[in-house]
């Protein structure tokens, strides 16, 4: 059964997402290749750069504070996405569904203790080769209301 087109438009969100800086160090560090022992994240491999984990040499570099590996945006900025391809009125089979792609747009860093805000809406729905396409756009701004992350996400739904 096919995506009714009417659903282009429907919104999703506010969802609310605050930083916090253990996460933010343990992805960067986590992504960086570091082997976590014994509890502890292990050492950072020496290619990730101290202002995604060492909190003193980021108070003194350029942002005055750790900042966020930009992938972690992942985290918060995909739940416009998740409650679209969830949305019950949508009807799309969960288990035929593949996260196509993914493209996100930094405008500003990432701090623990930001509290970002992600809206969404689907801006398109097609078929293409036998299969359904639905497309949503994020936008998540941080607690002084600048957009920090843009996304666009597509699911791909197969038969």
């Amino acid at each position: 059964m096919a995506i009714d087109k009417r659903f282009i438009g429907r919104e999703y969100g506010p969802f609310s997402y605050t930083l916090g800086a253990e996460k933010m160090r343990e992805f960067a560090l986590a992504l960086g290749g570091a082997h976590p022992a014994a509890g502890t994240p292990g050492e950072p491999p020496a290619h990730v750069s101290p202002l995604l984990h060492d909190a003193q040499a980021a108070k003194a570099g350029p942002y005055g504070d750790l900042i966020a590996f930009p992938s972690f945006a992942v985290v918060f900025a995909i739940r416009p996405f998740g409650a679209a391809v969830s949305d019950p009125e949508l009807g799309i089979n969960l288990l035929m569904l593949v996260h196509g792609e993914q493209e996100l747009e930094f405008l500003d860093v990432m701090r623990p203790g930001d509290v970002m805000t992600t809206t969404g809406r689907i801006s398109e729905i097609y078929e293409k080769a036998g299969m359904e396409f639905v497309v949503v756009t994020s936008e998540s701004r941080n607690q002084r209301g600048d957009v920090v992350v843009k996304g666009t996400w597509t699911a791909v739904v197969r038969g």
